[in-house]
């Protein structure tokens, strides 16, 4: 492990406002198992932290500083790399004519099974060299990319990966090095930086930074959710098979253009999260983890490797995915991974994490043909209590390094305590995110006729949570539209996305997809309970699908890039729809905290279609009839009067011109009812619209 640390706790993070999870009835039953799970993530935090020279899991977490290629204070190279099963070690590379040099031979200390090559003279090893490992074990050998590389690249003629020197003369200066992210509810732009520009190219950290950054703070987007960060060798994966942890993708660019995008966001008020692939990693060998020392399975994983007729041995490899599985239950798999999410906080300034595949690592059977309806499944033998104590861990580590920062957990189980403090028996995330809630827009979409939506179904759909968490809801993420499916604007429109979307367009469908479009979005972000996500490009009805560059496409670049001209045009509606998402957005950015007030159900009428609820004194009105408008919809309102935020039916969003403008100001009526005098707003309705206004004390 680690010898020294030289980073510091900051003081544990404020926790949320929040009830106590345990105090659900439903959990009474497992209450001791909730215990244990508390009992056991402190037991494991306190005996990690003994083995750092700080007694710190923040100095536990600092693998980094330790392994790999580093700069002595006097100048020389020291290298380190943990692999106990190897028999020997040679650091190779272009200072060494890829030859295994006696100088460049690693010693092993046989106490821990590092090995180190010490006192390479200044100047031998050089910023931009390339370098390896070759790696002996018994019985075999092979090539190997040191596993805390911090800088990974692809020969263009061999496809060989190898590790880069990176140690430029001029190391980056942060303008913003100790940013923090505001107390506010996350609207999250999820984006992937080598399809964000429209080139059909793989687009880099510079290009995003000067062309797409600018539009995402101008769409309102307060937090920047940047996938496919790490190193991963095959482009369309999505940069879910991770080969290098501690390596930005270099077919983006240099590590200090991450940094400068990091900046550049910070400068405008953006939090950067990072997409976390802690759940599995690439099983190729060569340039990833797997069979690193020739160990079974590798240093950090379960067994994977397959007996003759293809069966699996051990629990190391993801059915679905062919990838392999950490094995938590390790202290070297808990070093490595928690000084990765150190690093990236460290080094690149990230405010946070998505971690993904949260219920494939909470689960042995990965949630693969699952459905989950009881808490039995939540505390039965099919829990990875391993996977789950590590997930503790790392939102420690994350609060205690960063109060301020964002963690959200891709989770689609619902388990309790998941959004939970860890000293409740929690696994400390912040949020999680509401996967079911773009289930029930598919639904609906794909089954259900429009005049047969339940608004009481519906609102109840996009609400739904345990109200000791927090939840980032969606419309539609990057998932709906990966092959083989769509966005939800192109499931809406269909193939009149092509030719019929220019203003004043008679397309039934368009014409029906452009209003509910809103709508749907507007309605998800009012009921999310706590933040809000769009991918790229949806936000103004982004069509067709996601599809990178591969054999089956003819390895075409088409699908993987994103039509800001379609955006741009002021002839079509995809400007109107983008129009319309800036100023709900601007809703909620100029009200940070209110997701986190309480929702209250004012009306879900089936026969109208029209729902309507509040958040404190801001207000949402819906129509989802498809053909009928309401000319004097009666809405019972507390005393006051209430100014118009938003109208969806207005030009400048596509609509037929509304009635009801922004700023302008509505005083309700007395109505009686029984034998009170009830202040009453009657709001005009056009078919799949809606209005928002604010209650003015």
């Amino acid at each position: 492990m680690k010898r020294e640390s030289t980073g510091k706790q900051a003081p544990s993070a404020p926790r949320r406002d929040l009830p106590d999870f345990k105090s659900d009835p439903a959990l009474a039953p497992y209450l001791p198992a909730v215990e244990r799970r508390e009992v056991r993530a402190a037991a494991l935090r306190k005996r990690l932290a003994s083995l750092s020279a700080d007694g710190t899991l923040a100095g536990f977490a600092s693998g980094h500083e330790w392994y790999g290629l580093h700069r002595t204070a006097g100048g020389s190279t020291v290298f380190r790399e943990r692999a106990p099963n190897a028999t020997a070690m040679w650091l190779v590379g272009d200072f060494s004519g890829w030859k295994r040099l006696p100088r460049y031979q690693a010693r092993r200390d046989p106490a821990t099974g590092d090995w180190e090559v010490a006192d390479i003279p200044a100047g031998e090893i050089r910023h931009g060299m390339h370098y390896a490992l070759h790696v002996e074990w018994p019985g075999g050998g092979g090539t190997r990319v040191p596993s805390f590389a911090r800088r990974v690249v692809q020969d263009p003629d061999t496809k060989l990966f190898s590790a880069q020197v990176w140690d430029p003369p001029r190391p980056y200066r942060w303008r913003h090095p100790d940013w923090k992210v505001p107390d506010r509810d996350p609207l999250v732009y999820e984006a992937h930086v080598g399809m964000a520009q429209e080139k059909p190219a793989v687009g880099t950290w510079e290009e995003f930074r000067r062309e797409t950054l600018p539009r995402v703070a101008r769409a309102g987007y307060n937090t920047l959710q940047l996938m496919a960060v790490a190193e991963h060798p095959y482009y369309g994966s999505f940069g879910y098979q991770v080969s290098s942890f501690f390596a930005p993708s270099s077919r983006f660019g240099t590590p200090e253009e991450l940094m400068a995008l990091v900046d550049d966001a910070h400068d405008r008020g953006i939090a950067v999260v990072m997409d976390l692939v802690h759940s599995h990693s690439v099983r190729n060998e060569a340039e990833g983890l797997a069979e690193f020392d020739g160990t079974r399975g590798g240093l950090y994983f379960h067994d994977w490797r397959p007996l003759p007729g293809g069966r699996s041995e051990g629990r190391g490899r993801h059915p679905v995915w062919d990838s392999v599985l950490f094995d938590y239950g390790r202290d070297a798999t808990l070093h490595y991974l928690l000084s990765n999410v150190r690093y990236w906080l460290d080094a690149f300034k990230f405010d946070g994490f998505r971690f993904d595949g949260v219920t494939s690592m909470l689960y042995l059977h990965h949630g693969i043909g699952v459905d989950f309806t009881g808490y039995p499944q939540y505390f039965g033998p099919d829990v990875d209590e391993d996977a789950l104590a590590y997930l503790a861990l790392a939102n420690t580590l994350v609060h205690e390094l960063r109060p301020d920062a964002v963690t959200i957990a891709e989770d689609v189980s619902g388990m309790p305590g998941l959004a939970a403090p860890v000293r409740d028996g929690g696994a400390g995330f912040d949020y999680r995110m509401a996967m079911g809630v773009t289930e029930a827009w598919g639904d609906l979409l794909r089954n259900v006729k429009d005049e047969n939506w339940g608004m009481g179904w519906l609102l109840w759909r996009l609400s739904d949570k345990r109200a000791d968490e927090r939840v980032v809801s969606y419309f539609e993420c990057h998932d709906q539209a990966l092959v083989g499916g769509k966005t939800m604007f192109f499931e809406m429109a269909g193939a009149d996305v092509y030719d019929a979307m220019h203003r004043g367009t008679l397309s039934p469908a368009v014409r029906r997809a452009v209003p509910l479009h809103e709508i749907a979005r507007l309605a998800t972000m009012a009921a999310a309970g706590g933040g809000y996500l769009c991918f790229m490009g949806n936000e103004f009805g982004h069509p067709e699908w996601i599809d990178f560059p591969r054999e089956g496409n003819g390895w075409s670049f088409d699908k993987a890039r994103r039509r800001w001209s379609l955006r741009d045009d002021p002839r079509l509606l995809f400007g109107p729809l983008a129009e319309f998402d800036r100023k709900a957005v601007a809703i909620f950015a100029r009200r940070p905290r209110l997701l986190r007030t309480p929702l209250k159900r004012l009306v879900e009428d089936d026969l109208g279609k029209v729902l309507a609820f509040a958040r404190g004194d801001v207000f949402f009105a819906f129509n989802f009839h498809p053909a009928e408008t309401h000319g004097a919809y009666a809405l019972a309102v507390p005393p006051g009067r209430y100014k118009v935020l938003l109208d969806s039916s207005a030009e400048a969003f596509g609509g037929p011109g509304g009635e009801l403008r922004t700023g302008r100001v509505l005083r309700p009526e007395p109505v009686r009812r029984g034998r009170e005098e009830v202040p009453t707003l009657f709001l005009r309705l056009p078919p799949r619209s809606a209005v928002v206004l604010e209650r003015i004390r």
